[in-house]
C-alpha cells in the first residue's frame, strides 16, 4: 500500500475528526445508554474514512484511532482479548465498509460493519466479561443500533456532498 502525502493529510484529519467526536461522545450525556455503552459518533470520521480513501487506509486509520482513545476518554480492558474484541476489532473494522455496495441511500458497509462490530462486543461480553449471552445481547444491542441508524442516516449524505467532492 503506497501512501502519498495527501493521503497521509487526511488519514491524519480522519484520525483527529475521529478524536474530536469521541471527546464530544463522552461529553454528552444523552449519547450515553443507562446501562453502558454510547452511541458512535466517531464511528462517522472513520467511516468517512473508508469510503473516500478505501479500505486498507480505513481499516489502518481505526487501528490508529483505537490508541487515540486512550486520550479521548475511558477505556475499559481486562485483558488482551477485552481490548482486542472491545476496541482493535470493533473499530477497526469500520475501515471495511467501501468493500460493501450501496444500493442507492443504503450503504450496506454500514449494516455490516456495525454487525461485525455488535458482534465483537457481544463475544467479548460472554468470554471476557463472562456475561450470559442474552445479557450480552441486551447490553450491546440499544447503542449499537443507535450508533447503525446514525451511520444509514449520516453516511449517504456525507458522502455525496463531502467525500466525493474530496476525490475530484
Amino acid at each position: 500500500m503506497k501512501i502519498k502525502t495527501k493521503d497521509l493529510v487526511y488519514m491524519a484529519f480522519y484520525a483527529a475528526l475521529f478524536m474530536v467526536l469521541d471527546y464530544l461522545t463522552n461529553m454528552l450525556g444523552f449519547l450515553q445508554m443507562p446501562k453502558g455503552g454510547s452511541v458512535g459518533l466517531s464511528t462517522i470520521a472513520l467511516l468517512a474514512c473508508s469510503y473516500h480513501l478505501g479500505w486498507k487506509k480505513g481499516v489502518l486509520v481505526g487501528i490508529v484511532s483505537v490508541m487515540i482513545q486512550f486520550v479521548t476518554g475511558p477505556m475499559y480492558i481486562p485483558d488482551m482479548l477485552g481490548f482486542c474484541m472491545d476496541y482493535l476489532i470493533a473499530f477497526s473494522v469500520y475501515g471495511l465498509a467501501s468493500l460493501f455496495p450501496n444500493y442507492g441511500y443504503v450503504y450496506f458497509g454500514v449494516l455490516v460493519t456495525n454487525g461485525i462490530r455488535f458482534l465483537s462486543h457481544t463475544i467479548g461480553g460472554i468470554i471476557v466479561w463472562e456475561v450470559d449471552p442474552w445479557g450480552s445481547v441486551v447490553y450491546n444491542a440499544p447503542y449499537m443500533a443507535a450508533t447503525c441508524v446514525l451511520g444509514l442516516v449520516l453516511m449517504p449524505f456525507i458522502n455525496e456532498r463531502v467525500i466525493k467532492k474530496l476525490k475530484d
